[in-house]
């Protein structure tokens, strides 16, 4: 076949393929009425019947071996392919390569969603990097590096935090004063005069991985659409999700899993249960060592943001401004020289709350295992005329430096309650 409606290959043999199996089919079919019947009158097969079930029999041989034989001659010419395109590869500049090992995880991955969580044959023979893993298929590192990276985009404290990737146990040393107060200590000195020993303590932090699990529902018709670039779109909904997960857990925490940044042990106590004083922000701010000031922010809750930007100093001038020029986040206001965040995931101020998080998100630790894991429901969302996507990650994090962020909590009965 010549010209440019030439069909592929490789598309062309699954046609083939799938054309002898439906003939086969029907000739299974067949066969299965044939002895219906006879069960059906209670009788022998006639010497007709007999002659057709062996033919049918031999046919359905044929087809077996035929079906067989285009599936290897399918394998080994993806085989030959994988090794052409992996010797061509070898040859090209390393930029080149990069880009190309992108290029085809990326349509892998898309034909892998397409398929409805099927391999293609290409994948089998090892070219795409798509595995199957303990709760499905490991999504290749090019795919899996986008979606951390839009994670890291959409959720300013995941951006923000000291990052790492361990699939062990990781114990991040931390620096305190011993229990009797001793610390390493610099002061003058006389000759002749022995210096006192005196020295800090270093314990660690252990930071593992907490299965976490994401559903995303995909139209078909969205997956359908050749208009559509379908690995973009999922990476944009799969980042969604889990930006919206990672940020409520980075900030609140859950109890014997991740440890939020709003168990920060720097805590100023408000003097009232629904409001925020000046003077309190200010203390809140100062509680944060100047050497750590320059990445600061603050992180609220929308109406604890509609309240303070109501605030005025002593000479009327409103605390909350509007400052597009200096600023590293997309919303424009800056609160006492730094930027402001808005979070539903943030209590609002009432007892006991929480409500105002201050400082560099570095003084918190995560440890986000790379090893995402896909898994296609393609029937289960039928009726939706839909296709559920799930992805498996591991997720840890805790405040390995309480220095670096405070939180105001508002006065009340429940000031003392975690979040």
């Amino acid at each position: 076949m010549k010209g440019k409606n030439k069909i592929p290959e490789a598309e062309y043999r699954a046609d083939e393929i799938k054309t002898l199996e439906e003939k086969r089919g029907s000739l299974i079919t067949e066969m299965e009425q044939l002895i219906g019947k006879a069960k059906s009158e209670v009788r022998a097969f006639s010497e007709d019947e007999t002659k057709r079930l062996s033919e049918i029999e031999k046919e359905v041989e044929g087809l077996n071996a035929t079906i067989e034989a285009e599936r290897r001659a399918e394998t080994v010419k993806a085989s030959i392919n994988a090794k052409k395109q992996s010797e061509q590869r070898a040859e090209a500049p390393a930029e080149t390569q990069n880009s190309d090992i992108a290029e085809a995880e990326k349509r892998a991955f898309a034909a892998f969603i397409q398929s409805g969580g099927q391999l293609p044959v290409e994948t089998r023979a090892g070219e795409q990097n798509i595995t199957m893993g303990n709760n499905g298929a490991i999504i290749p590192v090019s795919i899996a590096g986008n979606i951390i990276s839009k994670v890291n985009e959409i959720c300013p404290i995941m951006n923000g935090a000291t990052q790492y990737s361990v699939t062990g146990t990781l114990k991040v040393p931390v620096w305190g004063d011993t229990e009797d107060g001793h610390n390493i200590t610099v002061s003058y000195q006389e000759e002749f005069k022995d210096i006192t020993a005196d020295a800090g303590n270093f314990t660690s932090v252990d930071l593992g991985g907490h299965l976490v699990g994401s559903l995303v529902l995909i139209g078909k018709s969205v997956i359908t659409n050749s208009q559509i670039d379908i690995t973009s779109f999922v990476i944009s909904e799969i980042a969604k999700k889990i930006a919206e997960f990672n940020e409520k857990e980075l900030l609140k925490g859950t109890k014997d899993k991740i440890e939020g940044a709003l168990n920060t042990k720097t805590v100023v106590t408000s003097k009232s249960e629904k409001a925020v004083l000046a003077d309190e922000l200010i203390d809140l701010q100062a509680k944060i060592p100047t050497i750590y000031q320059a990445n600061a922010c603050w992180t609220m809750h929308p109406d604890t943001f509609a309240y303070i930007k109501k605030l005025k100093d002593a000479n009327g001038q409103f605390l909350m401004m509007n400052n597009t020029s200096n600023i590293t986040n997309a919303f424009p206001y800056v609160l006492l020289g730094k930027p402001v965040y808005l979070s539903d995931n943030m209590p609002k101020m009432a007892a006991g709350a929480k409500s105002i998080l201050y400082g560099d998100y570095s003084g918190v630790s995560i440890n986000l295992r790379q090893q995402i894991e896909l898994q296609v429901l393609n029937e289960k969302y039928a009726t939706q005329h839909a296709v559920g996507i799930v992805v498996w990650y591991e997720l840890d994090g805790k405040v390995t430096d309480h220095q670096k962020l405070a939180v105001l909590v508002q006065s009340g009965e429940a000031a003392a309650a975690k979040v």
